[in-house]
């Protein structure tokens, strides 16, 4: 990119509706939204003006960064976690007290790092849903597993939640995530604590004990059909921690072959065609009602999302410093809020470039650090420590505010609702549940933490 060349703010705009659609797309137009090729029409017509001006402008190396060095690996991991998560299935019906349905949400919380927020809630819903299916009172718990299982566990690696792994690309180490561990730590240990008490407020002052009785009677062991694809999991794991250009630098140089700067993908690819080999139809298939549908729905809208990311990008990063950020705190809340409406992924991208765009200096101070301490200030991705930490928290941890803010939220919603419960309304979920119960518990973090 010439560096005499500015991006004009116009060009924010496909990115912008881009982002709007996704939003309300399923609110106004449900129906047509649903099809996928109604995304990949939004994404075409969006997409095309900035791909034009790019390249008219010169700029057709950041396109293809964003394209293939973005979008690419972006699709493959999450098309390598869909498939192998996709051949694993928990089925049985335990008796559903509230120290097992804690410790269900528990133990996704847990995996929702290392399989991803998708990946975990789809293996655990159902189950949790089949041991609660003879309770009257089951919605808190289906609220709080989208909270703790579909968001707020990701926080720990660049697998758990999409936005993560775009920060990786960028930067940010496989292990740097941990550093967030008293984050994730506190809000889970809140959320489960606050679960436990409800549920059991609801189990022995609430529910029937008719539906108690038929609880204890109908049980049916726990087990795991698929296991094998935990091997490939690992697998995953492993290529995104060990097969990258911090350990491998040869994958970053310009002029490497083809098969070098894709390695990591390679091996991603690998790993899912050995799930898809091992793994019985039965099981992907029947059980866990697999479908590539919102694989398929992920690529036609994150296309349209990277092409207009792209010029909003280069005018974030340019125009940072004199957009008013200046503290840690906004950060994270500016991040947060745009998570809970949009696609969280895109919005975590676009504030690491803001935060790029800022001055060492500010952006050090704003981070909290006085001037003359500049040198001691720990940089990871290009941007202070802790102000990337906002941004990834943020990303994560809103995306729970509202059924759209993360991938996981809907799909969950719409599976319990296959089930027979009667879920909360989109601004009733916010009312009843995300604002009176996450929204204190994000704040009181921010305070302790950030």
């Amino acid at each position: 990119m010439e560096e005499t060349f500015m991006m004009p703010a116009l060009w924010m705009i496909p990115f912008g509706v881009m982002l709007l659609s996704i939003a309300v797309g399923p609110l106004i137009a449900p129906k047509l939204w649903e099809s996928n090729l109604t995304k990949l029409i939004v994404s075409i017509v969006l997409g095309i003006p900035v791909v034009v001006f790019m390249l008219v402008k010169g700029l057709s190396g950041e396109l293809i960064n964003t394209v293939f060095f973005d979008y690419v690996p972006f699709i493959i991991l999450l098309l390598a976690l869909f498939v192998i998560t996709g051949g694993i299935h928990l089925s049985g019906d335990i008796k559903a007290k509230p120290w097992v349905n804690t410790l269900f949400l528990a133990v996704g919380f847990v995996l929702a790092s290392l399989m991803g927020t998708t990946g975990a809630a789809m293996l655990l819903i159902r189950p949790v849903l089949a041991t609660n299916q003879q309770r009257q009172y089951k919605i808190h718990t289906v609220l709080f597993f989208i909270a703790l299982v579909a968001n707020c566990g990701g926080l720990m690696t660049p697998l758990g939640d999409p936005p993560l792994f775009m920060l990786f690309l960028r930067g940010a180490s496989f292990t740097w995530f941990s550093t967030m561990w008293m984050e994730w730590l506190f809000t889970g240990s809140i959320l489960l604590l606050l679960y436990f008490m409800a549920d059991c407020w609801y189990y022995y002052k609430k529910e029937s004990w008719v539906a108690l009785s038929a609880d204890t009677r109908e049980i049916e062991p726990l087990r795991i059909t698929g296991k094998l694809n935990f091997v490939w999991l690992i697998g995953i794991v492993a290529s995104v921690a060990f097969i990258n250009q911090g350990l491998i630098p040869a994958m970053g140089a310009e002029d490497a072959p083809i098969y070098l700067k894709y390695l990591r993908e390679i091996a991603m690819l690998i790993f899912m065609g050995l799930s898809l080999l091992t793994t019985s139809k039965k099981t992907r298939y029947e059980d866990n009602k697999y479908t590539w549908a919102p694989i398929i729905e992920v690529a036609a809208l994150f296309i349209g999302i990277f092409v207009t990311m792209a010029p909003a990008l280069i005018y974030l990063e340019q125009n940072a410093a004199r957009l008013g950020f200046n503290h840690v705190w906004q950060f994270y809340y500016s991040t947060g809020l745009l998570s809970s409406f949009l696609d969280n992924t895109p919005t975590a991208v676009a504030f690491h470039s803001m935060a790029l765009g800022l001055p060492e200096s500010v952006a050090a101070a704003a981070a909290g650090i006085v001037d003359g301490e500049l040198n001691g200030v720990t940089f990871v991705a290009g941007v202070p420590e802790m102000m990337l930490k906002a941004i990834s928290i943020g990303a994560v941890f809103f995306g729970s505010m509202t059924y759209i803010g993360n991938g996981p939220n809907f799909m969950v919603k719409a599976i319990a609702e296959e089930s027979g419960i009667k879920m909360p309304s989109f601004f009733g979920y916010m009312i009843k549940f995300s604002l009176i119960i996450l929204l204190p518990i994000y704040i009181l973090g921010q305070v302790l933490f950030l």
